[in-house]
Parts: C-alpha cells; structure tokens; sequence
C-alpha cells in the first residue's frame, strides 16, 4: 500500500509529510494554552464521573495522542467532556458504589466499548447514522444536561452529600441537606463561581483596555480557573480548613497513565452495552459538530467514518490507561482552534504537557476544595444551556418544538439515561412522522411556461380530463399507502377525469412496499376507466421500476417531462386552447 493510500486510513502520515517549524511554533503556544486549561478541567470532569480526580488525566493524555495518530480534524481537542462524564455516571452508579474498585473498573469496561463501537461503525462507514438524532432534539438533550450537572455540582459547593438522579430527586436533596451546610465550603465556592463567571466574560476586555495584546490576554483569560485552583488550594492549606470540614482532592498518585485491564464479563458487558452505545452516538454527533465548524472555517475537509475510527482509537486508549470515556469537547477544540493549533501535533504536545503535570504537579492538588472544581464545572456547563432553541422551534415547527421539550423534561424528570433514549426514539419518530405524511400538490401549467406549479398557489393552466400531482418525498413504507389514500379520495366522484399522472421529480427512492402501493393504485384506477402515467422519473428511480413488472402492467406511460405529458394526452393541441384557467394564485412560492 502506497504512503499516500495509507495517509486515508493514518491520518498523520499524511499532514506529517508537511510538517514545517511554522507550524510547529503555532502548535506548541496551542498546546501551552491549552493545557493550562485542561488541568483544573480534567480534574472537575472526573469528579462529575463520580471517579478519582487523576482518571481525568490519564482520560487527556493516551486518548489526544491516539486522535493525533487517526483523526482528520486538525483542531479538535479530545478529552473528558461535561456531557459524557455525567452519562458515564449515570451508567456505572447502576452497576457499582462510586469510590469503588469495580466503580473504576467498569469506567474503564465502558470506554473499551464505546470504543469497540466507534471502531465498528467506523469500519463499516455507518457515521451516518449520528444523522437520526435531529439537531433540535440533540440541543434539548444538551440543555437539560446542562442544568442536571450544574445542579449535581451544587452540594460541592455547600460541603453536604446530597444526591439523585433526575433533578426532582437532587433538589429536594439539596434542600433536605441546607441545614448541614459548611460555610466556608460555601464562601470559597460562591467566590469560586462568581470568579469565573468574571474571568469569562469580563478578564479579557478589562486586560485589552489596559494595553495587553490580544494573545497573551487570551492566555490569561484561559488561566483564569487555574488561579481560582492555586488561590483557593493556598487559603485551605494556610488556614487549615480541611479540618473544618472543607472537603479536598487529598492524595492525587504522582505518575503517568498506568496500564489497566477492562472487565469484560458477560455481566457486566451486558449491563453497560446500552449506555455504550448511546455515549457513543452523543460523543460522536458532539465531536463531529464541533470538528465541520472548525475545519469549514479553514476550507478543510472531515472524514466522519475516519473520526469514528480515530474516537473509537481514543477511547480504547482511555480504557487501558486509567481513563474513562471520551470525546471531542466543544469548548476546549475552539481554545485550540483560536490559539493557532494548525495539526492534530497540538494536541499530542497537550498531552505531554498533562503528562509532566501528572508527574510534577499533583503534590501541589491535595489540598484543592472540591467546591473549587465543582465551580470550574458549573461556569463550564451553564454556557451549554440554551433555551432559546425553543422559542427556535415553536416559530419553525410545532412538531420540532414538541420534541424538543419532551427531551428537556423527560431528561430533567427521569434523569439522563432516559433523556438520551427518548431524544433517539423522538428523532426517529419525528423522521417518520414527517415523511408518512409528504407534501402532495395537484400542479398546473403556469402560462407562457413549460413549467408546473401547485394550483392553490399559483394561477396556472389545469385540464378537467386530467389530474397531475407532484409528490415531494421519497416514497417508502411508512408513506405508501397515504399516497393511495389520498389519490382515490381525489378521484371518487370524480367522472370528468381520464388521466393521472404523478409527477416524480422530487421522489429519489421507492422502495418495495411502495412500489406494490402504485401497482394497486394502478389496478384501481384501471377498474375506474382512469389511466395511470408517470413523469420526470429519475434515472435510479427508472433503473429500480425496470427490475418489476410494474412498467409493463402500467395503463399509461412514462414521460420525460411533465410538459409532454400534457401535450401528449392533449392530443398534441395547444395547450393553452384546451384546457381552463385556475386562478388561485398567491404570493407564495412552491
């Protein structure tokens, strides 16, 4: 196999082969900016996964180098993300006790199969799968997800042990607890928070008014949460406040990623498999989003099979060093597209930066708050919520709006696992429920034209012996036999009518069932006196008919054009000399 023909399958061979100091300078201050925001993030994410605090750094090492390697975005940046750290939880607290041993053990089962997933559907090019979940229903998914991991963060930051799965269950957790709040807990997480709500949104501009160029205040702005870590880690550890009762990180082992081995009982594979596959989709439909933004903003192309394939390496990494599952994660890809990440390298020198920091710098987190992290994840998800998406949906489809508020309930009612689910099956519904009911015009000639339009929104040109409608989806199971309802209730009572022709330029595909619909709507119309033709029909359309008896037990004919087809049954007259004048034109176009 020739190195180019490689370069499709290992990306790096290919971008490599190009590699210059140009772009390594721009990779190396992309990885620095980076890295200084990945340490406090991978170390929150994995307290959201319910795991121990370095699980988050070992999930941000293997895993980017591995992307590096078999991925095709040059600027996303993978790693532990909000969402899938809170569906792993939800995941592995129904097969084991956070803080066990067999609850890391099964966070490293279910990276290995969300991996092996990926690397399926990679292999056997089923990316486009990810396309059933519908944008709106991902958005609510998100939203809700949002508010679920905000609010769960929120007994960090009042030092109790609340819990719950749905947001019923940690609100009223959360407010049977308020008695035991420990108040310094709560001082040093509400600073926390308000301070990064700051650093977010008001660092940067007040660093630009006082002189500072834009990409050293962008460097600082993206070390904002590392402050908040080093300032707070400082005041526990100067005024002893582990001993009133500020819960901290505590022993973070100073080493690289170990070598660690999955459980793949038969048990335990089958409890997780589900959960799997649905962080598999999510995880790609995140990072395959994030990655075409980013690559359209530089003219480059994503491979989506070749990410799965790269998503599945990353995953499969974290599962054999200490990790947990992984995915492209929106907030740090677009701090390594904006900080000048030219290659997938950046993310490989992010990765050694984690490793020197798990080796160097994990003394220095033992005293961190966990009220610290909680507010590093808070400020993080909060950006995520998006309502808006909504009032979106309402305005552009009642159906659209429907399913997404039945994701953003059912996900805050019956907690994520369940959200998730019914955002799939909502997708496939909505799918279906669209398409069994296409747009079915009844078209005339507009005048002066050999064009056709729908008569209730044009003034066209329409025969009395001759009814042609225009069927605007593909036609398959779900939509067969409303086509045929809809025709024998046009043509009943109808005893002017001598032809119909169905005007097949927006049909791309008609599968078996429909294709026994048309024979029996060809069968009846025949018993009506009534002659059954086609026209405009696609070339694959055409070569699939050819395989049936259909064409040749058809009572008309089949026409290029729908303009002959008048002419043609009109006896080749002037169109305009035979038949009347509809007049329901509009200012609608269709």
């Amino acid at each position: 196999m020739t190195l180019p023909r490689l370069g499709k399958y290992i990306p790096v061979l290919d971008w490599g082969r190009s590699y210059d100091r140009t772009a390594f300078g721009n990779d190396m201050v992309a990885a620095i900016i980076v890295t200084i925001m990945l340490i406090p993030q991978s170390l929150a994410y994995a307290l959201l996964a319910g795991l121990p605090p370095e699980a988050g750094l070992y999930a941000s090492i293997v895993p980017i180098i591995l992307y590096a390697i078999f991925g095709t975005s040059r600027a996303l940046a993978v790693g532990p993300v909000a969402v899938v750290s809170l569906m792993t939880a939800a995941a592995i607290g129904n097969v084991a006790e956070a803080g066990t041993m067999g609850y890391a053990v099964a966070a490293l089962t279910l990276a290995a199969l969300s991996g092996a997933i990926l690397l399926a559907m990679g292999v056997f090019k089923l990316g486009f799968l990810a396309n059933f979940l519908s944008h709106p229903v991902i958005a609510g998914f998100i939203t809700a997800s949002g508010i679920l991991i905000a609010t769960s963060q929120i007994r960090h930051i009042l030092g109790v042990d609340a819990g719950g799965h749905n947001l019923w269950e940690m609100v009223t957790s959360l407010v049977a607890h308020l008695p035991q709040t420990n108040p310094m807990t709560l001082l040093i997480g509400g600073l926390a928070t308000l301070f990064l709500f700051w650093v977010r949104k008001g660092l940067k501009p007040a660093l630009r008014k006082i002189g500072i160029g834009p990409r050293l205040a962008d460097v600082v702005t993206k070390a904002g949460p590392v402050a908040a870590v080093m300032v707070t880690t400082f005041a526990v550890w100067q005024f002893h406040l582990a001993d009133g009762g500020v819960k901290i990180v505590g022993d973070v082992p100073q080493s690289l990623p170990p070598l660690t081995m999955p459980d793949f009982s038969v048990g335990l594979v089958s409890d997780l498999l589900v959960p799997a596959i649905l962080i598999s989709v999510i995880g790609f439909v995140e990072s395959i989003s994030v990655a075409q933004t980013l690559a359209a903003k530089r003219r480059q192309r994503i491979n989506p099979d070749q990410e799965l394939i790269g998503l599945g390496a990353a995953n499969i990494g974290a599962a054999f060093t200490g990790g947990y599952p992984v995915t492209g994660g929106f907030a740090r890809s677009v701090v390594n597209f904006d900080a000048g990440a030219q290659t997938p390298a950046a993310g490989a020198f992010t990765a050694i930066g984690l490793a020197i920091a798990a080796i160097a710098l994990t003394p220095l987190v033992y005293f961190l708050p966990k009220a610290t992290l909680a507010a590093t994840i808070i400020v993080a998800v909060l950006s995520l919520v998006d309502f808006s998406i909504l009032k979106t949906s309402w305005q552009y489809s009642k159906a659209d709006f429907v399913a997404v508020l039945a994701t953003i309930l059912l996900t805050l009612g019956f907690g994520v696992e369940v959200g998730v689910t019914s955002g799939v099956v909502l997708s496939i519904g909505l799918f279906l429920y669209k398409t069994s009911r296409p747009h079915i015009a009844e078209v005339g000639l507009v005048p002066s034209t050999q064009h056709f339009r729908n008569i209730k929104r044009h003034k066209v040109i329409t025969d009395p012996s001759i009814l042609t409608i225009r069927i605007d989806e593909s036609l398959y199971f779900a939509n067969a036999r409303f086509l045929e309802d809809y025709i024998f209730d046009r043509v009943v009572g109808d005893d002017r009518l001598r032809h119909v022709i169905l005007m097949c330029s927006a049909i791309n595909e008609i599968d078996l069932s429909a294709l026994e619909s048309l024979e029996a709507i060809n069968h009846r119309l025949d018993e009506m006196c009534i002659a059954l033709h086609l026209s405009e029909v696609k070339g694959p359309v055409m070569d699939r008919l050819k395989c049936a008896h259909f064409l040749d037990d058809l009572t008309g004919r089949v026409f290029l054009s729908q303009y002959d087809a008048m002419r043609e049954l009109l006896g080749k007259l002037s169109v305009s000399d035979a038949i009347d004048t509809n007049d329901n034109s509009s200012a609608k176009t269709g």
